[in-house]
């Protein structure tokens, strides 16, 4: 399909947009052996309507692609140590963009596994979202690129995800009100052995000796894990 065609149909909001993202194929070409993974789990984020988004409180330097034209990577460091990957969606300005939480490797299974350390099941080469952006090779470097280009390649399914297959809750370890059920903006695919484990939020420290002290009155505070 048309590359100009695809960005179309990446241009509107994230939540009617992630259905669509299910069964995509994303390969990333180095120039070494390209790696191809197809998408089973998503989460939608939606920019300042959404208390769970990086995007929430307006645009920075570091979610300034979040803002910009669908069809592009938003990648970002998190926990000191991963990088995620999501497409950007929507209309410029917006700030909506679906993380690329989990997948199937199906091709370049060899450069997956060497990247990933070799784990004990393929199953697990592209489980999370760290793990997915660790198979395909995706860093910092790779923030707003073209997902339509040569080096970096989605394809999109003819149609969205079999509504019998499609599932939907809760986002993955998000903090405060965007990590509800008023927030079920976490899809994906039924039967997949790819797709990540639910996890709610942690619970921050200081929270959990405010809770487990006899007598404390201590309100909990959750910590910044906000996603795109």
């Amino acid at each position: 399909m048309d590359p100009a065609l695809q960005r179309t149909r990446l241009a509107h909001p994230a939540v009617e947009v992630a259905p669509l993202l299910l069964g995509a194929h994303l390969t990333h070409d180095d120039g070494s052996e390209p790696v191809t993974v197809r998408i089973t789990e998503v989460e939608a984020y939606m920019g300042s309507e959404d208390p769970g988004s990086h995007a929430f409180r307006g645009q920075t330097a570091r979610n300034a692609t979040m803002f910009g034209e669908a069809g592009h990577l938003y990648v970002y460091f998190t926990y000191g140590m991963h990088y995620c990957a999501n497409v950007v969606c929507g209309v410029p300005g917006h700030a909506t963009g679906l993380l690329l939480r989990a997948g199937e490797v199906v091709g370049g299974l060899e450069t997956a596994r060497r990247r990933r350390g070799n784990p004990r099941s393929d199953r697990d080469l592209a489980r999370g979202p760290a793990r997915l952006a660790q198979a395909l090779g995706i860093d910092r470097n790779l923030d707003g690129a073209d997902v339509f280009s040569d080096r970096l390649q989605l394809v999109l399914p003819e149609h969205p995800a079999d509504p019998l297959r499609l599932q939907t809750g809760p986002r993955v370890g998000v903090s405060g009100p965007g990590g509800s059920p008023a927030y079920p903006w976490r899809y994906w695919l039924s039967g997949e052995a790819s797709v990540s484990v639910y996890r709610p939020a942690a619970r921050p420290r200081t929270a959990r000796l405010a809770r487990d002290t006899p007598g404390s009155a201590g309100t909990p505070r959750t910590s910044d894990t906000r996603k795109p």
